[in-house]
């Protein structure tokens, strides 16, 4: 019985740690969310890989400098930020930060790889 006690409480833990990174969600999750008008993406992406292909009107704060700009993203707060890295590896840290100063934060499952596998459009600037 203590056991099974314990079992949930690990598991009621990590579910709430995941969730304070940003839930993930597909591509076609995320596609509804901006279509809508009810998100924006927020790229976490070096300067360079942004410009050689991302999402439309998308936000580019590399992960590098997000904690010393991440005041620039107030215009936004009304919206859920869609954040995007390369396949996954900084987005949640990334939503997390973001989630701590009250945004809300979801990631794309994959990164702006998984956007590629499926043929989905990008920009280049």
């Amino acid at each position: 019985m203590l056991v099974g006690i314990l079992v949930v409480l690990i598991y009621v833990y990590a579910w709430r740690e995941r969730l304070k990174n940003g839930q993930p969600i597909t591509t076609s999750e995320a596609t509804v969310l901006i279509n809508s008008d009810a998100a924006v993406w927020l790229d976490v992406r070096d300067s360079g890989e942004f410009k050689s292909g991302h999402m439309v009107d998308a936000v580019n704060i590399p992960f590098s400098k997000l904690s010393e700009q991440i005041d620039s993203l107030e215009k936004y707060r009304d919206k859920t930020l869609i954040v995007v890295d390369k396949m996954g590896q900084h987005a949640g840290s990334a939503g997390r930060q973001l989630g701590a100063k009250g945004f809300t934060v979801r990631r794309l499952s994959g990164g702006i790889s998984e956007w590629q596998n499926q043929s989905l459009p990008l920009v280049k600037k």
